[in-house]
């Protein structure tokens, strides 16, 4: 294998990476107020001086509800380009792929559903 201006190329723009991110990672370490307790510590609420805990517990179920939520927005991302190339393609295929990559969204819904994921509890215990 030669070794030309690209490889070098690689090569810098690599460690470049790699200083920007150690860099991005010890500059606030150095440069961060290094002010402790008093208000400092205390959560930032709008303006407001928090009142109660600040560690709250939450219910399984957001988490949960958020995933669900995570999972299917990542996967309808995907359509977003294939609606941009859809008017340009010929024949069957393209529509095909798409109305498979529904369909397991569908049955992923469905699974979900007959699982009981998207039924809400009665009570919220906090």
């Amino acid at each position: 294998m030669v070794f030309n201006w690209f490889h070098l190329a690689l090569i810098v723009l690599l460690l470049a990476g790699v200083l920007f991110a150690i860099g991005a990672l010890l500059v606030p370490f150095f440069l961060a107020p290094k002010a402790r307790g008093g208000a400092m510590a205390l959560p930032y609420e709008c303006g407001m001086r928090p009142q109660g805990s600040a560690w709250g517990s939450f219910n399984i179920n957001y988490y949960f509800y958020a995933l669900i939520f995570l999972a299917f927005d990542v996967d309808v991302l995907y359509l977003f380009p294939a609606a941009v190339i859809y008017p340009k393609t010929v024949g069957w295929f393209p529509f095909a792929e798409i109305v498979i990559f529904l369909s397991v969204l569908g049955a992923a819904i469905l699974y979900f559903y007959k699982k009981g994921v998207f039924t809400w509890p009665r009570k919220i215990n906090v």
